[in-house]
């Protein structure tokens, strides 16, 4: 299914030596530098056609795959004999089928009992509020001290203020999103959940299908799902109503859709090159799938703020893979090249901050009137001005917000039980308890003395300690190799990451860390592709690389399995919670 002669990944079987292709003969290295470089691993790409080199082919699918697809020697083994048109028509959807397969089984993950714990745990106790109340006055109110008791009560009320408008420090975009899984479902830990799980299962879509067009395998798309729908930190941001995990869906799309816009410009490019035309253009004419990036970049930054780097990351990326298609077509290092970059910022940039204004439309829309509407949405008109009176009244007092929301950020440092610095992320050095309960015998299931139920967010640790390696790997990818998916995920994983350090001494905690974790499994992915091997190693290369990127997985879907109870909040007895506990940091 994966097309190893077009570069995909496939698992080899056994076969006579005589029908394997013997290892190309490498040229010997020409220069000192080509030696040096030869000495730690550097080996020149192969030489394939212009065109293939722009856009390589997909490993499956309508017009790839062929119309008749020969029976898998695997399943004729196992003595499965699938018709033959239903066998090609599996292989030539398989790129759609795997990945919504994976998606399926992290729906089931995160659907399963998604209403428990029946309680406002950690930071739903503003979201779901907030969502709440935007819903039905297109701003955020404040609540009464007693309201969490009321709306999670056996007989439920919803005490909403809609007099007192509250100071929020973040957009509204996340909490518009819970809202809507409120209204469908009502005030409930399963409503206001909803929207969230069901954006963590399309993520895993996403993820496999932006790892198939990365890598050019299916299978490889298929295990990046897979990974990403057993990490706990992922599993469990998705069964809580916070802004974190919606944060890292307009991410991962906008990421995907200029990862589209790549190969569909490129394949542009082909075209005109094949018609004979130069590569002195100025433009590609209209660009959707830009476009589109740019709007979700827009979404992101309007669900927080912590998304703003990631604009300038993907402005990057899009300059750069503009520029590299143009030299790579013969256009050279011109003035064009440095308009590669200007153009992609305007156009992302500029598409985003529009976005981003868009999504203060309830606040804006609200009454101005002194007391009646959004928070500071008065403040204009309790504070005229002579020089900026030109401005319109919403557009300052929202300029003033933004300045309230932007101190109020940079100047948190109210210390807190579960906070931590982004030094120890990678490591999983301090995870955050979102809900914890010591049930006594004959209490919430509890069948010993003593017993512990706790939702505890932390990535699944096998994964994360891989994905260490695999950065690495993928650095070594970039810098010797000059490999751009490895360019590419470093570049948004830095942009999800790096920001934070300049935030030490502010309040952070370690689920911020969900934004950058697509990424890091993108890593762990490209680093299981290297260790299946090339399509055309031996049998013997083959086999070992499949054994241990197998043993991998199943490692880290093991250690997933172990750490459920406490990523749902199952009751389990104290001593099995102990065993969980293997930092002492975690408690």
């Amino acid at each position: 299914m994966d097309h190893p002669e077009r570069g995909g990944v496939t698992v080899l079987e056994p076969a006579d030596p005589a029908a394997v292709p013997a290892p190309r003969a490498e040229p010997e290295p020409a220069s000192r530098w080509a030696r040096a470089l030869a000495g730690v691993g550097y080996r020149e790409r192969r030489r394939t056609s212009l065109a293939e080199q722009l856009v390589p082919p997909m490993p499956d699918g309508p017009g790839v795959t062929p119309a008749l697809v020969e029976p898998s020697p695997l399943l004729v083994r196992l003595g499965v004999r699938l018709p033959a048109p239903l066998w090609s028509w599996l292989c030539r959807w398989a790129g759609w089928l795997g990945p919504l397969a994976v998606a399926l089984f992290a729906g089931v993950l995160r659907f399963v009992n998604l209403g428990s714990p029946h309680a406002l745990i950690f930071d739903e106790t503003y979201y779901a509020k907030d969502a709440y109340a935007l819903w039905h006055l297109g701003y955020e109110s404040n609540w009464s001290s007693e309201a969490n008791g009321l709306i999670t009560a056996p007989n439920p009320t919803v005490p909403l203020n809609s007099t007192s408008a509250a100071f929020v420090v973040h957009p509204p975009v996340g909490k518009w999103i819970i809202g809507l899984g409120e209204r469908f479902f009502g005030m409930d830990p399963f409503g206001w959940r909803f929207m969230v799980a069901v954006l963590g299962t399309l993520s895993v879509l996403m993820l496999a299908r932006i790892a198939r067009r990365m890598f050019r395998s299916t299978l490889l798309g298929c295990v990046a799902g897979l990974l990403l729908s057993v990490d706990g930190l992922h599993f469990v941001l998705s069964r809580t109503s916070i802004l974190d995990l919606v944060v890292m869906f307009w991410f991962l799309a906008a990421f995907g859709l200029l990862l589209v816009d790549r190969d569909k410009s490129r394949a542009l490019i082909a075209e005109r090159l094949a018609r004979g035309e130069s590569a002195d253009w100025w433009h590609l004419g209209w660009r959707p799938y830009r476009l589109a990036s740019a709007v979700c970049l827009g979404l992101m930054t309007g669900t927080k703020w912590s998304g703003a780097p990631a604009v300038l990351a993907l402005v990057l990326l899009a300059g750069f893979w503009d520029s590299s298609g143009r030299r790579l077509a013969g256009g050279g290092r011109n003035l064009r090249g440095l308009w590669d970059f200007a153009w992609a910022g305007v156009s992302v940039a500029l598409t985003a901050a529009v976005t981003y204004l868009l999504t203060w439309t309830g606040w804006i829309l609200s009454s101005p009137a002194p007391g009646k509407g959004g928070y500071l949405r008065d403040w204009a008109a309790l504070n005229p001005s002579d020089t900026w009176g030109w401005v319109p009244d919403w557009a300052r007092s929202l300029w003033h917000y933004h300045h309230e929301i932007w101190h109020f950020n940079v100047n948190l440092h109210d210390p807190h039980t579960y906070q931590s610095n982004p030094w120890s992320w990678l490591l999983l050095g301090r995870p955050v308890s979102f809900f914890y309960e010591s049930p006594k015998n004959g209490q919430a299931g509890c069948t010993t003395t003593e017993c512990a139920r706790e939702v505890l967010a932390i990535g699944t640790p096998f994964l994360w300690w891989a994905g260490i390696v695999a950065l690495l790997y993928c650095l070594y990818r970039w810098l010797m190799r000059r490999d751009w998916r490895a360019g590419a995920i470093l570049c948004a994983l830095a942009a999800g990451y790096l920001p934070w350090f300049n935030y030490q001494a502010r309040t952070i905690f370690l689920f911020y860390a969900v934004c950058f974790v697509p990424f890091l499994v993108l890593a762990v992915t490209m680093m299981i592709g290297a260790m299946l091997g090339r399509a055309d190693a031996s049998p013997d290369r083959r086999l070992a690389g499949a054994t241990g990127a197998g043993l991998l997985v199943v490692a880290v879907m093991w250690n997933f399995l172990y750490f459920y109870p406490i990523y749902t909040g199952q009751t389990i007895p104290m001593d099995d919670w102990r065993a969980r506990m293997w930092l002492d940091t975690w408690i």
